[in-house]
């Protein structure tokens, strides 16, 4: 079977394949491909049910230096292994955008405040935060999408009352 026959990966089709160019277990595909521009091969790594790779990357030549080197078990333990710390390092980069946190002293005390943006594509929102050192709530509203956190907003929000940022629809 070549790998073009291949193509049609679905989640439904994930069974387990080794093959010298294509290896499909343990949830994960990865696929030998020529390079685009002809000049190589390069290696993609996709997690069953997405539609793009995890991981693209160059790909070894063969002993005739014209044809792909072959996968085997340790080769693709190792693009799993990378293929998955992508995705982990991709979902801590959203994560820590869509959260952030800063504790600051103020006339309250220390107070930790925290920004969530909820990123749902027809209503997204944003909700601003304060706890005492206790872990208690003394704040929470509606925050707009452009609302900024950093040490001086956080101390001016909290120092002002913890009054709802201005340009947040009520």
């Amino acid at each position: 079977m070549s790998i073009e026959e291949h193509d049609d990966h679905t989640p439904d089709t994930a069974a387990t394949i080794f093959e010298p160019g294509l290896w499909r277990d343990r949830g994960w595909t990865a696929k030998v491909l020529k390079n685009e521009d002809g000049d190589g091969w390069a290696v993609a790594m996709t997690l069953d049910g997405e539609a793009e790779p995890a991981l693209v990357g160059p790909w070894t030549m063969g002993r005739n230096k014209k044809d792909p080197k072959p996968l085997d078990v340790n080769a693709f333990n190792t693009l799993v292994k990378t293929a998955s710390e992508v995705i982990r390092r991709h979902e801590q980069q959203l994560q820590a955008q869509l959260h952030k946190q800063i504790t600051v002293t103020c006339t309250q005390g220390r107070v930790t405040v925290s920004l969530d943006i909820e990123p749902d594509e027809e209503q997204p929102c944003a909700r601003l935060s304060a706890h005492d050192e206790g872990g208690d709530l003394l704040a929470d509203c509606a925050a707009p999408l452009s609302f900024k956190l950093d040490r001086a907003s956080a101390t001016a929000w909290a120092d002002g009352g913890f009054q709802r940022p201005e340009g947040v629809e009520r």
